[in-house]
């Protein structure tokens, strides 16, 4: 496996009230293999942005263990070969942008790791071309879209060649136009590129796209699986103030009202072929 999460227990130094504050990531153990695409989903609060922390040692746990590749991640002489296999990309992309130039900012990464100049650059454009924005490589980021800086500040992340990118809630500050640019890139790097894919998100609709969906709720893993196992338990989500996908949240309330659904479906051509079958 590539990831390995092992009782992972972990608590910010605050205190509330004279007590201190609950943990954030409570116990956790998981698995993440490569060349995998998984979606991380809970509520604000729930761990799950402190646990994609962990993922590259920006944050290390108070008990238990996570390695990468058999890295221990608490190991200070690993710390730099981990964030060379694991990049993390954060919610806003204007905290991650640092040059005036494009092509000047995805090579940041790789002059920081002493890469070769003539290195750096196959690299720089290598990355623009796969995140689909070599065409913008002398333009200024900040004229660009949140979907544009975010797809650049991915491309920063894989010219250092990372073999897995974590990504938290990456289409947060995004409009729809920007969210779909972000995840058809996600889902690309992926499928073609063979890239791991840990994505931390609230929307479920992105969760969807994973190969598998973990539940996060008050620091614990509350359930995981195919997309398709986790949410047709459109009940136990609801419970825990999740949402599900639309076209699941049709079928659930036609279930209520009666209706026979054999499947719940994920997304707009399942639940479009699910009203077929219902109205045969």
């Amino acid at each position: 496996m590539f990831i390995s999460i092992e009782n992972v227990f972990f608590s910010y130094d605050s205190v509330e009230d004279g007590q201190p504050v609950k943990n954030a990531v409570d116990g956790v153990s998981l698995t993440v293999e490569q060349g995998e695409f998984v979606a991380v989903i809970g509520h604000n609060g729930c761990g799950k942005s402190t646990l994609a922390k962990h993922l590259n040692a920006m944050l290390l746990p108070d008990s238990g263990k996570v390695y990468v590749e058999g890295d221990d991640t608490a190991d200070e002489n690993k710390t730099w070969e981990i964030r060379e296999k694991v990049g993390l990309v954060l919610q806003n992309p204007d905290n991650q942008l640092v040059a005036s130039i494009v092509e000047e900012d995805v090579a940041f990464g790789p002059e920081n790791l002493g890469v070769p100049p003539k290195e750096i650059r196959e690299r720089v454009d290598k990355a623009l071309k796969a995140v689909g924005m070599y065409e913008y490589r002398l333009h200024a980021p900040y004229k660009l879209s949140g979907g544009q800086k975010q797809r650049i500040a991915i491309a920063g992340i894989l010219a250092i060649q990372p073999q897995c990118i974590v990504l938290d809630e990456p289409t947060a500050m995004l409009d729809p136009s920007g969210r779909e640019e972000v995840m058809s890139t996600l889902i690309r790097l992926n499928k073609e590129m063979g890239i791991t894919v840990v994505l931390i998100t609230h929307y479920m609709d992105e969760a969807v796209s994973a190969d598998r969906v973990v539940v996060m709720d008050s620091g614990k893993v509350l359930t995981q699986g195919t997309p398709g196992e986790v949410f047709s338990q459109v009940e136990l989500l609801k419970k825990h103030r999740l949402d599900v996908p639309q076209a699941a949240e049709l079928a659930f309330r036609l279930k209520g009202c009666g209706v026979k659904i054999d499947r719940i479906p994920l997304d707009e051509e399942e639940c479009a072929q699910m009203l077929l079958e219902v109205m045969k």
